[in-house]
């Protein structure tokens, strides 16, 4: 079992999201608790990191797999996330 932690200006982001969303968000970050990869994630090319999508929402994170802990660092719709 993985231990998450959202950085502030992720939680700034979550808080930001739709209501229609929210729910599906939260419920991605509980599952990566226990798969950190789920079927459907993807590297990111050029930076840090792992992208989980959620609707048209993208889930930016770090996993340390020798600590057991997952970063999530970014929390934004798809057009903006990469930015």
């Amino acid at each position: 079992m993985y231990r998450v932690i959202i950085e502030q200006k992720a939680l700034k982001e979550i808080d930001a999201l739709p209501n229609d969303v929210l729910q599906l968000v939260f419920d991605a970050i509980d599952d990566l608790k226990t798969e950190p990869r789920p079927h459907g994630v993807k590297k990111l090319v050029g930076q840090v990191g792992w992208r989980l999508r959620v609707r048209h929402y993208r889930i930016l994170y770090i996993i340390d797999d020798k600590a057991k802990l997952i970063t999530i660092y970014r929390v934004k719709h798809r057009k903006e996330s990469y930015r």
